[in-house]
């Protein structure tokens, strides 16, 4: 029997202990589903790719059903680090090599419709989530720093993106104060926010526009049909069209999507309040990724907490002390922060596929998925979900360009993926702890 990744390291319905569930514009809890209902269609899966698709199907007038085992944005959408990213988890001159000029170029319009779309669903929702504009990406020594500034020219020059710039190793650590770092390239037109007041936020709208969102109901099997029926312990949907929103939490729900969207975990910490000495760790507001495998990615929070996201991790149980998972990378990165209080470490569960780009798939005429966004969800999952409900509607020009992305099956199907997955990891984490 395969581990329910639903359960095996959370409690039913409950947000895990993290400094977003202890700050969040708290939801009342939605209903469980019992008996039988109809819908136009059924989103399976109350993260950011079900909330952007039940919102954008019910403000189309559509009569729209939400389920989620847990609550809304109870996995990586409400757990994340926060990070609203530029184009693809692929960059560019990667997609350019796989697809050619004229597809990149395609798929860099689709990021930026993305990140775009999360800044008006904010405004046009009033979502209270501490948007701030500003992502670096930051290299380990001299060759890590010229390929970052390599790509901030290459974006002025081939895409007109005047929101980058390359920043000297002087510069960025009158920024970020971490001896392990060299230079950096800091995007502007890239964001970060509180993930899970968002997914809340998205929620809140959703309601409103109609959509009936059911919590704690698991979602136990899709019959497949011209009226799809969508069954959970106590009830039932039957609908029209089925929307599976789960990414990482997928578990047997759809094999084809389970051969190539693959479950880890991930990992942060949230500082005691630093007060004046947030300035040694970040003097801007400003979001960070590193360029390790295994990467870190970093910030503050509103009341000036480092969040900290980093920390290996191979099988699907947690480890028993995520707090000293991720201390060991934070301490490499800010010596000066190895004794400091921390009083929030919670894990989550995302996905992530060969390509590193997202699978969304039409699996039936009407059943439709996206997920395995490899790290890069928050703009492309709810962007994916509004490109979903436009498919739905008959308007599949987007859908198909993310649907045409390259998929591959993990080696070996469902069974073996795992296995493989903690061999190359251990690889690639070795790797980087010797500077290769």
């Amino acid at each position: 029997m395969a581990m329910n990744l639903l359960y095996s390291n959370d409690r039913k319905g409950e947000y895990p202990a993290s400094w977003y569930a202890a700050t969040a514009n708290a939801l009342e809890p939605f209903a469980e589903l019992k008996g039988e209902t109809r819908a136009d269609v059924c989103v399976v899966g109350a993260g950011y790719t079900g909330l952007s698709a039940a919102l954008h199907l019910a403000e189309a007038g559509l009569k729209v059903v939400l389920l989620e085992a847990h609550r809304v944005g109870f996995g990586a959408s409400g757990r994340n680090g926060g990070q609203l990213g530029s184009g693809q988890r692929r960059d560019q001159e990667e997609l350019e090599a796989m697809f050619g000029r004229e597809d990149a170029h395609r798929l860099w319009d689709l990021g930026e419709e993305a990140k775009q779309l999360v800044r008006d669903l904010v405004a046009k929702h009033g979502i209270e989530c501490d948007l701030k504009p500003g992502i670096a990406w930051t290299g380990f020594g001299k060759s890590d720093t010229k390929h970052l500034h390599d790509y901030a020219e290459h974006m002025q020059r081939e895409y007109g993106y005047d929101q980058i710039s390359a920043l000297t190793p002087e510069e960025w650590s009158g920024i970020c104060p971490s001896p392990a770092y060299d230079g950096a390239l800091l995007d502007m037109g890239a964001g970060h926010l509180h993930p899970l007041n968002f997914a809340l936020g998205l929620a809140r709208a959703a309601a409103k526009a109609g959509v009936r969102i059911y919590e704690r109901t698991e979602v136990t099997g899709v019959q497949e049909g011209a009226k799809p029926v969508v069954k959970t312990a106590q009830g039932q949907v039957t609908c029209d069209h089925v929307v599976l929103a789960c990414n990482g939490y997928l578990g047997g729900l759809n094999e084809k999507v389970a051969a190539r969207v693959m479950p880890i975990n991930n990992f942060v910490v949230a500082t005691e309040p630093l007060g004046d000495d947030a300035a040694k760790v970040l003097s801007r507001d400003i979001a960070v990724c590193d360029s390790k495998f295994v990467v870190n990615y970093f910030r503050l929070s509103a009341d000036k907490r480092l969040l900290f996201g980093g920390g290996e991790s191979y099988g699907y149980r947690f480890p028993r002390d995520i707090e000293a998972t991720v201390r060991k990378p934070m301490s490499e990165i800010y010596p000066h922060l190895k004794d400091v209080r921390i009083d929030y470490a919670w894990g989550g569960t995302l996905a992530i596929t060969m390509k590193r780009l997202p699978f969304v798939a039409r699996l039936r005429p009407n059943i439709l998925s996206a997920s395995g966004y490899s790290g890069h969800g928050l703009g492309t999952a709810t962007h994916c979900g509004m490109l979903m409900a436009r498919a739905i509607q008959g308007d599949a020009e987007g859908f198909d360009t993310m649907s045409a992305l390259p998929a591959p099956g993990f080696p070996g199907g469902r069974a073996l993926r795992s296995p493989l997955l903690v061999l190359a990891m251990s690889w690639y984490a070795m790797r980087d702890r010797l500077g290769l």
